[in-house]
């Protein structure tokens, strides 16, 4: 078990190495398209990659109307273990809608023989989104 203070210096320790290890500027939350943002996510039980779709239930919804149109191409061309969940409950409450892909290995941020594997994870996984992203954002704003 870690005292709170260590678990935030593992975290930002996990966080440091991971933006040294791969140095580029992500997308994240500027996606240009309000309340639409891409996340990482690594806990003591998982590790995931997610786009994240909040704040105005109308943006919410023509974005994922969209997003849904587009789902066979993701899935596809890019990842096919994405999953889409319209209905996301995150862990204070708050309902988003979320296509996300999970590590399906079990890690902890608090076990750092398995960073390496959530970075390179996290690496591929969130190139890949962005590419998508990228090519479809034009579609995807309409």
């Amino acid at each position: 078990m870690f005292s709170k203070e260590e678990s935030r210096i593992l975290r930002q320790e996990f966080w440091t190495s991971f933006g040294k290890s791969f140095p580029r500027k992500w997308i994240l939350y500027n996606t240009k398209l309000k309340g639409l943002s891409f996340k990482f996510h690594f806990d003591t039980k998982k590790a995931l990659v997610a786009l994240d779709l909040e704040d105005d239930l109308e943006y919410r919804i023509k974005y994922w109307e969209k997003l849904e149109a587009l789902k066979s191409i993701l899935k596809d061309e890019y990842l096919p273990d994405a999953i889409f969940e319209e209905e996301f409950i995150l862990e204070n409450g708050k309902e988003i809608s979320r296509i996300y892909v999970p590590l399906e290995q079990k890690v902890s941020i608090h076990n750092k023989n398995t960073w390496r594997g959530v970075m390179v994870f996290f690496n591929k996984t969130m190139s890949l989104f962005e590419a998508f992203f990228l090519e479809y954002k034009d579609i995807i704003e309409g």
